[in-house]
Parts: C-alpha cells; structure tokens; sequence
C-alpha cells in the first residue's frame, strides 16, 4: 500500500506544478476584491474595495483603479448617504478611498464592453478618503502627453500608468519563467556575486567607490564575468543570476548606467550547449499574448552578418540585403570602380530600395547620401529603374546593355526601385550600406510601405566573430572584441602567437529584430593562455588579474557562458520605445536620477575619510557662492 500513496503524492506533486493556482490577490489585505475582478457572478455581494479615483461625474459616479483595473462605483444620492455622497464628489481625483458597497447589474444599455467590469457596478454603502491628493502635475492617463523628464522626476506617478503597470508586471513574470527553467527543470544555482569590486582591465568604463585607505578604490562591476569563472572553478557547476551591472558610458541614449542581466555560466559546455539552453530558456518564459518563438534559431557568421547587412546585428525581419556587385562592374571603365577594386580588400556593392521612386522624395535620397557621407566617409551613387525597364544613374553612359542588365538580374530590380550603391574597402562599405539599408526602411514606412512586422520576433545567432580588433584611437595596438576572457577557435589557436588579427573565437552573439539581447562566449581556462593573452597581445598589466590567473592554475574546468540583457529584451517584447519604459526608477540619458535629484555634492567633511578633495571648475565655484 506505501508504494500507491507514494506515487499518488508524486503525481499530485507533478500536478501542482505543471499546473499552478491562480494568484490570490486579496490575500493578507483589508479588501474584498481588487477593482479588476467583479462580474456578473458576483451580483448581490458585498464588497470592499481600495484604489484611487480615476475620475468623478458631476457627483453621480466615479470610477475606481487600483493594479488591477476600474470599477465603476455609484454615489449614493439619498439622504441616509448624503456623508459618503459629500466624501466621494468632493474627493479630488487620484485621491486614494476606500469603498464598501453592493456589486449590481448596470441598467440595460448602459453595460461598456470596453471594460472587464463593464456589467456591472458598486453601490456605495460606506467610504473613507485615506489620502486627498494635491493638483497634479500631469493626469494619470495613457494617452495624455508628457515630456519624459516630467515622467521621471514624478515616477511614482507615471508608475500608476496601465502600460508601466503591464510592462513591470509582465517582466516579473518573465523572470519567475526563467528561474523554475534553470534551478527548478536544470539544476542551476542562484548565487550573488559582489557589488564592490576591482577595476577590470579593456571592457567600458567603470564606476569608481572611494574607500577608506588612501588612494584605494572599488569598483562596481560592469558584469559578474570574473565571479561567474571563479564558481566554476569552485566546482558549482551550473550558475544564475538576475545580476546588476554598472557602466559609465555617460550620455549615450537608451542606455542606463545601471543594469539588469540574466547571467549564466556552465562547466563542460561547448557553443552548441550554450545555444540550446537560450533557446529553450526564452521558449519557456515567452509571454503567451506574445505569440510564439520557434527553435532552433538561425544562426549566420560575423562575416556573413557584416557581408549581407552591414553589421553584426543584422534585423532580419526585412530584405534588402547588401548584394556584391563587383563581379558585374569588373570590367568597366569606371574610374572610381576599378580605383576601389585595386584596394586589398576592394568590393562593390549596393542594396536596392523596393519602389524607392514612389515613396522616397529627392531630399530623402539626399539625406541618405550625407548621412553615409558624414558616419562613414562613403560617397553613394544611386540608380533608378524608370518605368518603361531603363536605368537613370551617372553610372549607365559607362554600361553596354549587357552590363545594365546584368546589374538589374543581380540586384532583382523592379520598376521603380532605388538602388544605392557604394564602392571602397569591404568593412566601411557595408557598414555603410547596412546604416543606409535602416534607414531607407524607416523612410519607407514612415511613407506608408510595411516592411517590419512589429508583432514579429526574428532571433539569429551571429557566431565567429574576430577574437580582437584594431584600437580605434591606435590601430596598430589590438582590444578584445568581447572581452579578455575569450577563448580563440580551436582551428585558429595556432594563429594566437603568429596572427591574432586572423584569430576568430568563441564569441556568440544572439540579436532580435536588429538588436542584441544576449552575448557571450566559451572561455579561456589555461592560465598561460590567459596571461599570453593579457600580456603578449593585449599589452594589460596581468598583475591585475593575479587572482583569477591563479585560480586558473588550480584545476579550473573547461567553461563557458553567456548574458541576457533583460530590460533590453522586455522592451522589445512589450515594444517599448525605450528601456526606460520597463524600468521602475531609470536613469535620464545623462544619467541622472531626476526624481531624488541625483548625483549630488557632498560636503568636504564627508569626504574626509575617503581621503578625497574635490578641485571646482571657475564656474561651479561661483555658482556655489551664490
């Protein structure tokens, strides 16, 4: 008999969870409902409910919000009432009120199916104002307009909005999806890493923390990377964390000072695996009113991703890629041709723009040309397919018809298509072309042509990516394309001490609708790999990284790992317009906290024990003064 009942708690067990309860929301609080969850069923009860008024008619009714949604409460209008009558007209709108009443059926015709509780409403028996609210500086309503710096200097008001609302409540349900897949279905363990740390050699700038030595101080890191690599050094095998993270990147626009990342490390795990558990990571955690995400995910080269769009993250919703035209063009005598085809590294190539010449005006044409003029020193050449099958450009005196009809196969030129073509070195080409190929997109949709299904989610892994790059401000010196913990390809190792320009490593990218979400890589675990790497080729001091250098020598496994930008990935989920929109209290894009008004100065004495004096600017010291 034990072994039914112990199979009949296993399978209730199972039950459980494959099948969780709804939440309760009126759990451990004073109220009966929420203002979101009265129906026709609940005809005839009595209810309690909180929230604050979204708005009042005339003394008759008002409507009631709270998380959940709004129920339409009816003021009492008769003498027996008249002290709730007097508190709920005279009570200013978003004032918080509690109502205790009697769920009735709304008179026919006057039901409003735009609103879950439409059917019904709350005669109002009793009332208590818990808080009057002051004149507003803006209203509590979607579709008003605000500037974003009001938004965020009052954000515990813009919270109250239905769209923060949905976006912060659906991304905490993402992230519960994500924690029962990892440490629940695949045995990963949740683990917090510090927040004061070391500065980490290459990589973006970090944010400095006096102490209270002299001279010395910590570092907020830019990602836990270093302690990820330690724990699987420690042997816990599978490690998750919603990690914080922190870059002084200054003013850069949609992007925040502070962070938030699903960070993931694995011992004894190659690309493949790392791939595989992503995939079915966000399989699992995708909102169901999102539609569905199909798997396995593509998956292309840098190089292909650089070739075909112009950059390594490529939006794949749409067409238009960048086609090479060289072998077209080859034997022309075209001056400006033949002079970029000498280059080492010369191409030709061009993206064609469907119906361009319908909804593109002359000056849209001319924006395009000087944008990829003043971003990438590129001169552009366009051509037109007219009507009746010919090509209008400069270009066609110097092309026999064989020629202009080999261009128009190779590039599929319809009637009426633009054709944007550019001629130089193969990087600076098509990131030229791949800026131009979005925002010709943008162009034509704004024009009234769909191009980009915003209720679609394109995935694709961009794999193979060069292990290091020439320094922008010196490029004989090279910098870590990812970062110097990345292991190099197994077939390019040798090129590690002969070339490490030709070195491609174990660097996977994953990208959604043209931007990135994740990124990550198989890392180095050899210490003398490491230290070659560090000191040999990227000229850092390795001193730096004595710790993890040492940790390396002492039975570290083979690892590898990889991080989700989450308020990335919610933005796109929810189609926020920027970050900030799925963040509770974001920076401004200078990075300020526009509510608490921070940062701020701190006074001489404070900084006594950090050993710190500040030297003011002229300017700032006047303006102190006065």
């Amino acid at each position: 008999m034990a072994l039914p009942r112990l199979l009949a708690r296993a399978l209730h067990r199972a039950a459980a969870v494959s099948a969780p309860a709804a939440p309760d929301f009126n759990s451990f609080v004073v109220r009966t409902n929420t203002c979101g969850e009265l129906r026709s069923a609940h005809v005839g009860q009595k209810v309690t409910l909180y929230g604050w008024i979204q708005y009042q008619r005339q003394g008759l009714f008002l409507v009631l919000r709270d998380f959940q949604g709004l129920t339409q409460i009816i003021i009492p209008q008769d003498e027996a009432h008249s002290h709730v009558k007097d508190l709920l007209s005279n009570a200013p709108v978003e004032s918080v009120v509690r109502v205790t009443g009697i769920v009735s059926p709304r008179p026919p015709g006057q039901e409003n199916p735009k609103m879950p509780t439409g059917d019904i409403e709350v005669k109002a028996e009793t009332a208590e104002i818990l808080n009057f609210c002051k004149k507003l500086p803006f209203e509590i309503k979607d579709f008003i307009k605000k500037s974003e710096a009001l938004r965020m200097q009052y954000r515990y008001l813009d919270l109250r909005s239905l769209q923060l609302q949905h976006n912060l409540r659906l991304r905490s349900r993402v992230v519960m999806r994500m924690r029962e897949y990892l440490c629940n279905l695949h045995g990963f363990v949740d683990v917090e890493t510090p927040t004061l740390f070391k500065r980490t050699p290459g990589g973006a700038k970090e944010f400095l923390v006096p102490s209270r030595e002299a001279g010395k101080f910590y570092s907020l890191p830019q990602s836990p990377q270093q302690f990820k690599q330690l724990l699987m050094v420690g042997g816990l095998d599978r490690y998750f964390q919603v990690a914080r993270c922190y870059r002084d990147e200054g003013s850069r626009p949609d992007r925040q000072p502070e962070f938030t990342q699903i960070d993931i490390e694995m011992s004894f795990v190659d690309q493949a695996g790392i791939q595989r558990l992503i995939e079915g990571l966000l399989q699992y955690s995708w909102p169901e009113e999102r539609g569905s995400i199909t798997t396995p995910f593509p998956s292309m080269t840098y190089e292909e991703a650089l070739a075909e769009y112009g950059t390594d993250k490529p939006d794949t919703r749409f067409g238009m890629k960048i086609v090479d035209i060289s072998d077209v063009l080859r034997l022309s005598d075209i001056q400006f041709v033949q002079n970029a085809l000498s280059y080492p590294r010369g191409t030709i190539r061009a993206i064609c723009i469907p119906q361009g010449v319908r909804y593109l005006k002359n000056k849209d044409l001319e924006s395009l040309k000087e944008s990829a003029k003043s971003q990438f020193n590129q001169e552009i050449m366009e051509i037109i397919r007219r009507p009746d099958g010919s090509l209008k450009s400069l270009l066609t005196k110097f092309l026999g018809e064989k020629q202009q009809l080999e261009l128009i196969q190779a590039l599929n030129m319809q009637v009426d298509d633009v054709v944007l073509l550019a001629a130089g070195e193969h990087k600076q080409v098509c990131s030229a072309l791949g800026s131009l190929r979005l925002l010709s997109a943008s162009l034509l949709e704004a024009a009234g042509l769909a191009l980009r299904d915003p209720t679609a989610f394109h995935f694709v892994w961009v794999v193979d990516f060069p292990l290091f790059l020439p320094k922008a401000e010196n490029p004989t010196e090279l910098e870590s394309a990812h970062h110097p913990f990345t292991a190099p390809h197994p077939s390019d190792a040798s090129l590690l001490h002969s070339d490490p320009t030709k070195v491609r490593s174990q660097h996977y990218d994953l990208v959604l609708n043209g931007n990135e979400v994740g990124g990550g890589s198989i890392r180095i675990h050899s210490a003398e790999q490491q230290r070659f790497v560090l000191e040999k080729v990227l000229k850092e001091d390795s001193e730096v990284l004595s710790h993890l250098l040492e940790a390396l020598e002492l039975g570290a496994p083979p690892h590898g790992g990889i991080a989700l930008g989450l308020d990335r990935l919610i933005s796109l989920i929810v189609d926020a317009p920027s970050i900030r929109d799925v963040i509770a209290f974001p920076k401004s894009f200078r990075g300020r906290d526009l509510m608490a008004n921070a940062p701020d100065y701190v006074t001489p004495e404070e900084l006594e024990p950090y050993h710190i004096q500040v030297s003011w600017p002229l300017e700032e010291k006047e303006a102190k003064k006065n």
